[in-house]
């Protein structure tokens, strides 16, 4: 299975944490949270990000910006807008980007 590197941005630390956990519970599947979105430029640039997972509270300017920032990187970047809807959903998401993990 490919490692994939998430990095979750949202508002409510509660359902980051669950997020976090969520994606945790797949093997090779790893998250870092963050609340800061000034922050989440910096952290995209310096490290290995293979998915941004916008979740709720963030404001739709950002949204916007940080999905033109992630296309216009020399790495590839995803982005998935989650909202909510179970695991079940996100892996959803996930497969839709990387169809070659859903064996």
């Amino acid at each position: 299975m490919k490692n994939l590197k998430f990095l979750v941005i949202g508002k409510n630390q509660e359902i980051l944490e669950t997020l976090k956990r969520i994606i945790e519970n797949n093997e090779g599947w790893n998250a870092e949270i963050q609340s800061d979105e000034d922050f989440c430029y910096q952290y995209i640039k310096e490290n290995q990000v293979d998915i941004v997972l916008l979740s709720s509270g963030l404001d739709e300017q950002f949204e916007k910006e940080i999905k033109v920032f992630c296309e216009n990187l020399d790495k590839e970047v995803k982005v998935i807008d989650h909202y909510g809807g179970g695991s079940g959903l996100l892996k959803n998401e996930v497969y839709s980007l990387f169809p070659n993990l859903n064996n």
